[in-house]
């Protein structure tokens, strides 16, 4: 008991000296400037920006920070100048040959508004910028704020204050009971209820237990949880901890997609930071419960995103799925119960405990509650990664929240789902982002990945690259899988060079049906779902190439006999 009380003290302590050592960072005389480091970021010139931040103010009264990006991809790189007596004021698209200028009050023109509830110097608030004002920041409140690389940073904004709770003044049961009123899904695509799946966890009788986070992310366009690991990697880490201690595992995985190393790295220095806390280990704050974090990296195999396949891979077998039943929940990693959440999903869960299940139910929609990350790519005006409530409209997001379309570009369409669904043209734009609500339509909101294409794309050949991907990402254990889609590509292949016949269209409808009926996981099951929702959306393209041999966007390899034809027509 003495220990007990001793290492909570101890982290009241920490807490305390964190808080008010920010505090002090915010409220004193010295100039604090911040630099948004990020993997979008870096290629634009992020470090050496920050280099010439930490040049020019060598020696002055000054501290240069390096925080992560927070999601605005369209102004990096970023800087944020907090000046004595000033509110914070984030500056955008700056190159480090203009930092000193920066730093001497001058480009004013790049300010893109103040990190404050009011206005200064004729400078809006941030949040009121369109990419802003329809966000809830709940997994991402820390992006862009705190050093990713500082347990203390993140400590003084809360972090493992839900942690402690959980060990110290909730029952497992309460703490599941938490998050089933908060109607939290899956954030991974499927939408799961999470506190379903950590009752059946908690249930289970198998021991020892673990609990595994995917953070594998390897389709096109999905980067939210990589921004995840690189913005606020505690908060990751304090959801696998609660999950942990609430469903009785004392072994937690983080399987991160091998392309991501910033993520990589800007987690495994959070683990070993916590570690050196007391919140990881034997005995957490002498609270009795031990939990050991573990990091494993993948290949780049889009399959091991797939829970099964991903255990698999976490074991150091090849990563295939296998048959259901049983759930993970009942044997997973060396068949031992296995509670596999989603990084997004992990993410809500320490303000879900802070501040009620209750509280989480109320926002977004009755059966999608919460909040969602979303990422897009294609010629939006605003590009990036958005945490905007459940429910909120696609013409929302790409009108306002991204922007709308750049100048010289005319809406076309809008891929959902990853390469998991299909794609909307403009009439369908008025749907609710959710679980539920796209799917009538052929629409999915899955991971939360969107690709916006214009009149410059050809729907036949955008669905070949997404066939052709699920081609190459096929394990190749199901042989629908394995011959289907290849098949596809083919098909997609001779009508894209001219060579289409009409019973093209209906031999692709047979195909899709084999491989969507008879595929084992969850790859095989959709793989054909873009296909079959461009023939829908866009059919005249498919008839044009078909029956014309003419591709109306010019992007298509069309025959030269095909071609020449269709000229003399």
């Amino acid at each position: 008991m003495a220990d007990r009380l001793e290492s909570q003290a101890a982290f009241q302590r920490l807490q305390d000296t964190a808080r008010k050592q920010w505090d002090d960072l915010w409220s004193g005389d010295t100039l604090v400037v911040s630099v948004g480091i990020d993997s979008s970021s870096i290629p634009k010139g992020a470090l050496h920006v920050l280099a010439a931040c930490r040049e020019t103010l060598a020696g002055a009264n000054a501290v240069v920070r390096e925080v992560s990006g927070n999601g605005a991809m369209w102004m990096e790189p970023f800087v944020e100048i907090k000046r004595p007596g000033e509110p914070p004021i984030v500056y955008g698209w700056i190159s480090a040959d203009e930092v000193p200028a920066l730093l001497r009050g001058e480009l004013r023109e790049c300010a893109v508004g103040v990190r404050g509830p009011d206005t200064f110097d004729g400078i809006p608030p941030l949040d009121e910028h369109p990419f802003f004002k329809h966000q809830l920041r709940i997994v991402l409140d820390n992006a862009g704020v705190i050093d990713p690389n500082s347990i203390e940073e993140a400590i003084a904004r809360g972090a493992y204050s839900s942690l402690v709770k959980v060990l110290f003044e909730m029952t497992p049961e309460e703490a599941i009971a938490e998050v089933t009123a908060s109607g939290l899904r899956g954030r991974g695509g499927a939408g799961f209820p999470a506190g379903v799946k950590w009752e059946s966890g908690r249930k289970a009788r198998a021991t020892p237990k673990f609990v595994v986070v995917n953070s594998h992310e390897g389709e096109p366009n999905v980067y939210k949880d990589r921004r995840i690991h690189e913005a606020d990697p505690h908060k990751i880490l304090e959801g696998m901890l609660i999950s942990s201690v609430v469903c009785g595992a004392e072994r937690a995985y983080n399987y991160i997609g091998g392309e991501y190393p910033l993520a990589i790295r800007r987690f495994r220095k959070a683990v070993a930071d916590a570690e050196r806390l007391g919140l990881i280990g034997d005995n957490i704050l002498g609270s009795g419960k031990s939990v050991e974090v573990r990091v494993g990296t993948g290949g780049g195999a889009y399959i091991c995103g797939e829970g099964s396949a991903l255990m698999y891979s976490v074991m150091g077998v090849r990563g295939q799925p296998r048959t259901k039943p049983p759930r993970s929940v009942e044997e997973g990693l060396w068949k031992r119960p296995t509670i596999l959440n989603n990084t997004e999903t992990l993410a809500n869960v320490p303000a879900i405990i802070e501040r009620g299940g209750e509280w989480f139910s109320q926002i977004g929609t009755s059966t999608s509650a919460g909040t969602k990350l979303m990422t897009v790519q294609g010629p939006l005006k605003h590009v990036g990664l958005v945490e905007v409530r459940m429910g909120i409209t696609l013409r929302t997001l790409i009108d306002e929240v991204w922007g709308g379309m750049r100048d010289g570009h005319e809406f076309r369409g809008i891929q959902t789902g990853g390469v998991s669904a299909g794609a909307l043209p403009e009439e369908y734009l008025g749907y609710a982002v959710d679980f539920d609500s796209m799917t009538e339509i052929g629409g999915m909101l899955g991971s939360g990945g969107f690709v916006v294409f214009d009149q410059h794309v050809c729907p036949v050949d955008f669905a070949r690259y997404l066939m052709a991907f699920n081609r190459v990402e096929s394990c190749s254990k199901c042989v629908p899988c394995r011959l289907g889609n290849p098949a596809l590509v083919e098909i997609l292949d001779r009508i894209r060079l001219g060579g289409g016949a009409p019973e093209d269209l209906p031999l692709i409808e047979r195909t899709s049906k084999h491989i969507i009926e008879l595929s084992l996981c969850g790859l095989g099951q959709v793989a054909p779902m873009p296909l079959l929702g461009m023939m829908k959306m866009y059919p005249d393209s498919f008839r044009e190439h078909i029956e014309n041999h003419t591709c109306t966007a010019g992007v298509c390899p069309l025959s030269a006999p095909a071609m020449l034809a269709a000229a003399a027509d």
